[in-house]
């Protein structure tokens, strides 16, 4: 008897194990096909394809060839339906099934870009649930006058608000002679801290560059091989919170770190040849953006954030030091205006509002200088429904990491290095 039970259990092991290699074979073909569907997309959008480091001869079949969007999307269609057949076996591992839901959500996501390219008009909300597997929640302006009110209090004296609070940050201004040593020694920090928990494969770094004339702030350029170029921009002044902000987010542990997980434990180790491609506007994106912005907080919690600052940075960019902590005393009631972006992007696109009253809004209940207000409406109309990506994701993200125990650090680490998607962080 025993034999006869070791007998059926070497033959299920054997099994499993055949249907496991057949599922994957599957599966990489599927990925295959997804991945030139992305670079097809990318010869009809300039933004969709974020970074590609897969066969080089992929990317020059899709230049040289160039599918019409319509047959983009009869093919997206027909492999949706073949990966809906294939769903993994109950059996199988965790990783396994989120690999499965990963690229049936991503590919949903294209054939709705696709679709947006060949005229369809979606309302914001439908389209950031097609597009980013997530719906950001409705503010009204008696939400965001909360926060004013307070904000009145903690900054009296006489002309608007916003116009006191841009006299104040003044003061927070980096000198751009000072730009690049400031934001070497942020970013030196926040990749130390980094290191202490995560572990990185040898070789990875980036660079940082200037540059002018761009709707974002800054932008991280994954090329691969462990290396990014990370561009700030310069057109508007930079103030010191920018530093830390831009190093987590662009660098350590944000998009520098994400996509060198992704490309080493995901693409080189389990040969998962989607993660050869970032298409930008896609539920990658929401985890992308969100453990960027939470990264902040993981790095640097708060109080931690402030002493190094007012030790290490303020002087660095010769500002005074002391007025430290107030600064962030303002900045943290400032950053619960933050949905106020997602509202007036909402209204914007949904064609209740002009350009102008956008702006508008943005200086007033998000309390943008104007120029900020109108770079902001510039990214909107670029990147649409994509703002959500940055307040909601970091909500989200946060939420799921802090369900998961005390070790935020660990539990970030492990959804970097994942393919899960948005509305399974919330499950």
């Amino acid at each position: 008897m025993k034999e006869t039970q070791l007998a059926v259990v070497a033959a299920l092991a054997v099994l499993m194990l055949v249907t496991g290699n057949a599922q994957d074979v599957r599966m990489n073909q599927f990925a295959e096909r997804y991945v030139r569907l992305v670079l097809a997309v990318g010869q009809h959008d300039a933004d969709y394809v974020d970074a590609y480091y897969g066969p080089p001869e992929w990317r020059k079949e899709a230049e040289a060839g160039k599918l019409p969007l319509s047959e983009i999307a009869s093919r997206a269609a027909a492999l949706a339906g073949e990966i809906g057949a294939a769903q993994p076996p109950v059996t199988a591992d965790e990783m396994t099934h989120l690999r499965h839901q990963y690229l049936s959500r991503q590919l949903a996501s294209l054939r709705t870009r696709v679709s947006m390219l060949m005229g369809t008009k979606l309302k914001f909300d439908e389209e950031s649930k097609q597009l980013y597997d997530a719906v950001a929640p409705t503010h009204t302006e008696a939400d965001f006058a909360k926060v004013r009110a307070k904000l009145e209090q903690m900054l009296p004296g006489p002309g608007s608000l916003i116009d006191r609070y841009d006299e104040f940050r003044k003061g927070f201004i980096i000198p751009k002679d000072r730009l690049d040593p400031v934001f070497k020694a942020a970013i030196d920090a926040c990749r130390s801290r980094t290191l202490q928990h995560i572990t990185l494969p040898p070789g990875e770094n980036f660079i940082v560059e200037y540059v002018t004339n761009k709707s974002w702030s800054g932008y991280n350029w994954y090329q691969g091989n462990y290396r990014s170029l990370i561009q700030v921009n310069t057109d508007l002044p930079i103030y010191v919170d920018r530093a830390i902000d831009l190093a987590c987010h662009e660098g350590y542990p944000g998009h520098h770190v994400y996509n060198v997980l992704l490309e080493k434990n995901l693409l080189r180790d389990r040969g998962w040849i989607e993660f050869s491609v970032y298409p930008l506007f896609s539920p990658q994106s929401l985890i992308a953006e969100g453990t960027a912005n939470y990264g902040i907080e993981v790095a640097f919690p708060r109080a931690e954030r402030v002493e190094f600052e007012r030790r290490v940075l303020f002087p660095a960019a010769q500002l005074k030091s002391e007025m430290a902590a107030r600064y962030y005393e303002v900045l943290d009631l400032v950053d619960e205006l933050s949905y106020a972006g997602n509202e007036a992007a909402r209204r914007y696109l949904d064609g209740e509002i002009t350009a102008k009253q956008a702006a508008d809004w943005i200086e007033k209940y998000g309390l943008y200088s104007s120029p900020r207000a109108e770079q902001r409406v510039r990214f909107i109309e670029q990147y649409r429904s994509y703002v959500i990506n940055y307040n909601l994701g970091k909500d989200m993200v946060k939420a799921y990491i802090e369900s998961r125990g005390p070790d935020r650090w660990q539990a970030f680490a492990r959804l970097i290095s994942s393919p899960r998607l948005p509305s399974s962080l919330i499950r």
